[in-house]
């Protein structure tokens, strides 16, 4: 099982960008593809952005050409840059772990979670 703890939400203009950071441990870090996930209030969680342990990504639509997901397996962190931020960014950010040399796009492909990280845009 990984344990997961995300960080860089904050608060940030819109337009602006923000970096999030996911530190992983509890396993073998490249035998995972991970994933990042957002829930607005309100709303259901949604991808936002995949990547398995070779590096290769999965955006959805809405973040495409803004949004950066990255890994480094030496160090066990999975990170995603956010550029171009809108206030429909606004959500809690969560990074997740699926032991698969597969890309999954979907939350429930997912088996280990983090507790999550505030990101607010405002207009």
């Amino acid at each position: 099982q990984m344990q997961l703890v995300e960080s860089g939400g904050g608060f940030v203009e819109a337009g602006g960008s923000l970096r999030l950071s996911c530190a992983a441990s509890g396993s073998t870090f490249s035998r995972y593809a991970m994933g990042w996930f957002r829930q607005a209030p309100g709303k259901e969680r949604e991808t936002v952005a995949a990547i398995t342990w070779a590096g290769n990504p999965y955006y959805v639509d809405s973040v495409k050409g803004r949004f950066t997901i990255s890994r480094d397996n030496a160090k066990n962190t999975v990170s995603l840059q956010m550029n171009s931020l809108k206030p429909e960014d606004t959500a809690v950010y969560y990074c997740a772990a699926a032991r698969t040399f597969l890309l999954p796009r979907l939350a429930h492909e997912y088996n280990d979670w983090g507790k999550g990280t505030l990101v607010t845009v405002s207009s």
